[in-house]
């Protein structure tokens, strides 16, 4: 299981929805997507207003697993939202891409069809049938009754990875919508001993990941999300400060 640092927030901001003026003097802004951006497809009224505002400072470091950096900067920008690719960091995508830089390379990937095309262009085998690795991401073809696979190849020696750890992330109502963790969830109910390992947040991987591409250090930036357990402890551990998005529906 991934470990998180316990060091406290140095600085953390509570604001009801996102401010161009509670980053104006950050020299990059790292900024969650669901709840924080955007909701189920639909951007939140500020979020346009507040991308403008950050400009070439904006990176998007989110915990899906879904999608990739590219189809999601394809998605943004149908909404009118300008991100490159180069600028989005998937927990998924991530994960992959760390597998490849490890020499990982046999995978049996639990994840929609165009993570699995990600995992193939990084050169990995996404459905080894002798796997080193199993990579569980969000994806709604899996079930209780597709996690059997899954439980066998951990039995035969394969590590369990997570792309996070999340239950659940809000709509745009407040209501929760399924996520990786409950599918891990899943899989502890089954085998409570079960270890795993994660990049996602609360890891500060990705964070720091961000920061060294940006050639800028934690105390320059700043990271805005609407969880403090995954986003908030994630800024911590990498030793920046964090802005706490409560949208007034959930108080």
């Amino acid at each position: 299981m991934a470990t998180v640092s316990a060091t406290t927030v140095p600085t953390t901001r509570r604001h009801d929805r996102l401010d161009p003026r509670a980053v104006e003097k950050a020299g990059i802004v790292l900024c969650d997507l669901d709840g924080c951006l955007m909701s189920e497809g639909r951007l939140f009224a500020e979020t346009a207003e507040f991308a403008e505002a950050c400009g070439a400072r904006l990176r998007v470091v989110s915990n899906r697993s879904d999608t990739t950096a590219a189809a999601l900067s394809a998605e943004l920008s149908d909404l009118g939202l300008l991100v490159p690719a180069a600028h989005i960091l998937l927990a998924g995508e991530f994960t992959l891409e760390h597998f490849a830089r490890q020499g990982l390379r046999r995978v049996q990937l639990c994840a929609a069809p165009v993570l699995v095309e990600r995992a193939r262009s990084l050169g990995l085998a996404p459905d080894a049938g002798d796997p080193e690795v199993v990579l569980l991401c969000r994806d709604p073809g899996q079930n209780v009754d597709t996690l059997g696979p899954v439980l066998t190849r951990i039995a035969c020696g394969a590590q369990l990875w997570v792309a996070n750890e999340d239950v659940s992330h809000p709509d745009q109502s407040g209501e929760p919508v399924a996520e990786t963790g409950a599918l891990l969830a899943a899989l502890l109910a089954i085998h409570p001993g079960l270890s795993w390992r994660s990049l996602g947040k609360p890891h500060a991987a990705m964070l720091t990941h961000a920061l060294s591409a940006a050639g800028v250090g934690a105390d320059e930036a700043v990271f805005v999300g609407d969880n403090a357990q995954t986003d908030g402890r994630a800024a911590a551990a990498a030793g920046m400060p964090f802005i706490h998005i409560r949208r007034r529906s959930e108080r």
